[in-house]
């Protein structure tokens, strides 16, 4: 059964979404009936059964007289609302959604394949809603009030969770909770269309031969997915730190430290940033640097890393081509504190960055590498990329599927000679061709 036909309102007088002072009114029977000294003692699973346990006997005593299912889903909803997230909690056990957004107490959308949807679901009342993200928010030691209007925290399930409230949001409070999916192998990438065999194998070649690649793309194309899937091929024995904002990947190698930074506390001290944490990895003594996403100054210190010994590092960026993933590597470099010139941040990319990965979410929600550029100019030169695989979309059908095929294009002989002394394989649909860098480069200006 669906989702949304499972949270339809029921028919006849059985308890529905409409009938929400139903659901107060057995939640505040419960917590009459329970001892809470007790219940803080039992494991969340077994608080769960027994409230259960103790809202069936209620039922049973006092009535309404239900059909087996509506009992059920009664329970559900006044344990959901006593003890979890309310009417929240079904979608958060729900695998197919990846995003859950609360648009005030009457508007709830989900993300799920890529596409975006409301459900006819709702919360009783402002303060209900109110209710349930403070109750989110204290899992984490934060609180939100007029004071705090904004949280952003990432909850010990390992869901992002960010909150805004009035005065700062005029539609309510706006809750916003983001579910990562499991770690992806590169094969299963192929089964789902992001990429072809033949690019598996040259991103594969690209990473054990210790290129730095940056994976580019929009929000919510699937950049962490990509990281972590291309994460995989990185030798075992390597030291491997990764640093992000929110902890999202999942690396499976043994010989991993992840670090995450740090918000201010209430008093708004003791905050660590991404420029703290890469830094202090460069004295961790990394074989590898894994960085979820730049956004700020750190760029620069990451820059400094990758053209200084710590090769075969991996980053994310929010752009839209593998131009803008250069033209914003070089702005947010400029944001550190340390002033440097434009054209000195472009010597910093052109030596530092090797490979650029763009990633494109299409009208269907599908998420596919649409190209594979190789940096190729060097010192203060403009920059000049070379592209070596992309993805061409055919024109949409009745059916709204995006198709299309993979190219594959040919490496310059100064990449190719990289890859062979390496031991590494060149693909043989890609090819090599002396000159490429210049014929079939593309300028950025910088």
């Amino acid at each position: 059964m669906s989702l949304r036909s499972r949270m339809a309102p029921p028919e006849g007088n059985e308890p529905g979404h409409e009938d929400d002072h139903i659901v107060a009114a057995y939640r505040s029977k419960l917590l009459e009936e329970i001892d809470l000294a007790e219940m803080s003692s039992l494991a969340a699973a077994d608080r769960r059964a027994r409230l259960e346990r103790v809202l069936g006997h209620i039922i049973s005593r006092e009535g309404p007289v239900l059909s087996t299912v509506a009992r059920s889903r009664l329970i559900r909803r006044v344990v959901d609302e006593a003890l979890g997230l309310g009417v929240l909690e079904p979608l958060l056990e729900d695998p197919s959604i990846t995003e859950i957004m609360v648009n005030g107490p009457d508007a709830i959308f989900v993300e799920r394949a890529g596409r975006v949807e409301q459900l006819p679901l709702r919360f009783a009342s402002h303060e209900q809603l109110m209710q349930t993200i403070e109750r989110i928010v204290s899992t984490v030691n934060r609180r939100v009030d007029e004071s705090t209007p904004m949280v952003d925290a990432r909850l010990p399930s390992g869901e992002r969770v960010n909150v805004i409230i009035p005065p700062l949001s005029l539609t309510g409070p706006t809750l916003t909770i983001r579910r990562f999916p499991r770690a992806y192998k590169l094969s299963e990438l192929i089964d789902l269309g992001t990429l072809d065999q033949q690019m598996l194998m040259l991103l594969s070649s690209f990473v054990r031969a210790r290129f730095n690649v940056i994976v580019a793309g929009g929000t919510g194309t699937g950049k962490t997915t990509l990281l972590n899937a291309l994460s995989a091929l990185i030798p075992e024995h390597e030291r491997i730190i990764t640093i992000e904002d929110s902890a999202e990947l999942r690396l499976q190698q043994a010989h991993v430290i992840s670090l995450e930074s740090r918000p201010p506390n209430v008093e708004g001290k003791g905050r660590i940033t991404i420029r703290d944490l890469v830094r202090n990895s460069l004295r961790m003594r990394p074989d590898r640097i894994i960085v979820g996403e730049v956004r700020g100054g750190e760029t620069l210190d990451m820059l400094q890393a990758m053209s200084t010994g710590h090769d075969g590092s991996l980053a994310t960026v929010h752009a839209n081509s593998a131009e803008d993933a250069l033209m914003r590597l070089q702005t947010l470099g400029s944001m550190s504190n340390v002033d440097v010139p434009f054209e000195a941040l472009r010597d910093q990319i052109n030596s530092a960055v090797d490979v650029v990965v763009q990633l494109t979410r299409f009208a269907d929600g599908s998420r596919k590498i649409t190209e594979v550029s190789l940096l190729v100019s060097h010192g203060r030169e403009t920059f000049r990329i070379v592209p070596v695989a992309r993805f061409t979309p055919a024109p949409m059908g009745s059916d709204r599927v995006v198709r299309g095929v993979f190219e594959h294009l040919p490496l310059p002989r100064r990449i190719a000679d990289r890859l062979y002394l390496a031991a590494e394989p060149i693909p043989q649909s890609y090819g090599v061709i002396d000159g490429v860098d210049v014929l079939n480069s593309r300028e950025a200006t910088g």
